[in-house]
């Protein structure tokens, strides 16, 4: 299944290779130039410390009575979740209750904040 042309016939027809007698000539590359000293960099005030940064979209707040013995002192424990599930809100502060040292809970409340 001969086509008649040469590879480097397809090669011109398709752009890829410029004929001999059409290749641009480059011209010879101009002399370097001297590089120049770059004066001293001066040095730029630090930017100011961001605020930091708000919390976006609702939150919930879980509320609970804990305490470290049984019927001993209780104390309030606040917890802000950024799950939506009332469920896996309360359980995130049991975790952090376990993770504080209190053994006994009573939940309070599970409020939303906005």
């Amino acid at each position: 299944m001969s086509t008649g042309f040469t590879e480097d016939e397809m090669r011109i027809a398709l752009g890829l290779d410029l004929p001999v007698a059409t290749k641009p000539v480059t011209p010879p590359a101009p002399p370097a130039i001297p590089a120049t000293p770059k004066p001293a960099a001066t040095l730029t005030p630090k930017p100011a410390p961001r605020a930091p940064v708000k919390r976006r979209g609702p939150m919930l707040r879980v509320t609970l009575h804990v305490s470290k013995v049984y019927d001993g002192e209780e104390t309030v424990f606040i917890h802000d979740s950024k799950l939506l599930s009332q469920f896996d809100a309360e359980q995130e502060a049991k975790k952090a209750l376990a993770k504080a040292g209190f053994k006994y809970f009573v939940v309070d409340s599970i409020v939303r904040v906005d």
